[in-house]
Order: structure tokens, then sequence, then C-alpha cells
């Protein structure tokens, strides 16, 4: 088994872990917040988060959630379940995800199965180190239609096309929402208070939201 260490954002990549052994560190990990775990065929990524990525990561959930309230369009927030596909050897944490346009297939389920249950609509991915496991694989392999990535400098929206993702300017789960304006209002959320940076956001849906009627 071969490892690579990234200290700075306390990241581990292994090469050649069992399913076995991933799913016994997800298991010992059930309870505990702070750590996520990806598996592709062998290779486990373990990630300890810090503030540099869950800030992002909870700005950017936070503009899907007032997005879905302004345009009442129904969501359901699935946070970082855990997905796996045995069969396929993948499984991965996203750092958030929502159920869009197949949320109603999931509603009230206290469990959700990927081998049975439909993909998330929207996963965000944060990342900000090129020495991360490329996870647009896993993703795809699940059916995830939607990825918006944060890079540490832009946010890039993807769609699924035929097993493989495209970047795209336009959010499929929200056609009116761009990733410059994702972007824009990331950073302006590192500057402005919180209840002021989420008023821009709703003034800004509603506005969109009125010119489009």
């Amino acid at each position: 088994m071969t490892t690579v260490a990234c200290p700075p954002e306390r990241l581990v990549i292994l090469d050649g872990v069992s399913w076995e052994t991933y799913e016994r560190l997800l298991a010992e990990h059930d309870e505990k917040g702070g750590t996520r775990f990806s598996y592709d065929e062998g290779l486990l990524e373990i990630r300890v988060l810090s503030s540099r990525h869950e800030i992002p990561n909870r700005n950017l959930a936070s503009l899907v959630e007032v997005l879905a309230e302004e345009w009442d369009i129904d969501i359901v927030k699935a946070g970082s379940t855990t997905f796996k596909l045995e069969d396929l050897q993948k499984g991965f944490e996203p750092d958030s995800c929502f159920y869009i346009q197949r949320a109603d297939a999931i509603r009230g389920k206290e469990e959700i199965d990927v081998s049975e249950d439909p993909a998330p609509d929207l996963t965000i991915e944060v990342d900000i180190t090129r020495e991360s496991l490329n996870r647009f694989p896993i993703f795809a392999a699940v059916g995830i239609p939607e990825v918006w990535r944060f890079d540490g400098a832009k946010v890039t929206f993807f769609q699924l096309d035929s097993g493989r993702y495209r970047e795209t300017d336009r959010s499929l789960a929200f056609p009116a929402f761009s990733c410059d304006i994702a972007t824009e209002f990331l950073m302006k959320s590192q500057k402005l208070k919180s209840t002021l940076w989420l008023r821009e956001v709703r003034d800004w849906a509603r506005a969109q939201k009125n010119r489009d009627q």
C-alpha cells in the first residue's frame, strides 16, 4: 500500500485499500464529524475538513436554499450523506448535496441507497488542492446530473453528459443562475455580514423572478 500525504490541506490518499477497509473506516467514523472519505476502486481519500473548506461549502449550500425558497422550487437537503456502490467499488460523502428534480422520490426516506434510489440532483464540491482524488468519475458512476465546484478562486458548474461532465455556464437545476453570479456571491460572502449577504442574495433572486414573469 502506498501513501501520498498533503499536510497543508490535511489530506491523505491511500492506494490498494480494500472495500472492507473502506466500510470499516466509515463505520468507525459514523458519529464523528470533520472527516470525509472518498473511494474509487482501491484508492481511498481521507480529508480532514477545515474552515477554508467548510465556509465556502456552507455558503454555496445557502445559495441553493435561498434560490429554491425564492423561486418556489422544492428541494430535499441531503447534506454529506454517504453514497456507496459496492458493485462499482465507488463511494463518497459530498460536501453538500440536494435532491431537486427528484425530491419526491426520496422524501421521507430515513436511509438512501443509490443502488436502488436516485442519486442527488446537485452536489457541491469544494476542492482547493491539486493533490486531491478526482471525484468526478465517482459522481458520474452514481449518476449525479450537476456539480458545482469551487477551487478557491471561482465556482464552475458541470453537467453530466453521456457519462462525462462538461463545463456549463448555467445551472441545470436553476437555469437563471450562472457560475459567474455564484462566484460573485461567494466572494461577497467573505466580506459582508451574513445577514446583509443573505439579503443581497434574496433581493437578486426576487428581482430575477419578477423579470422572468
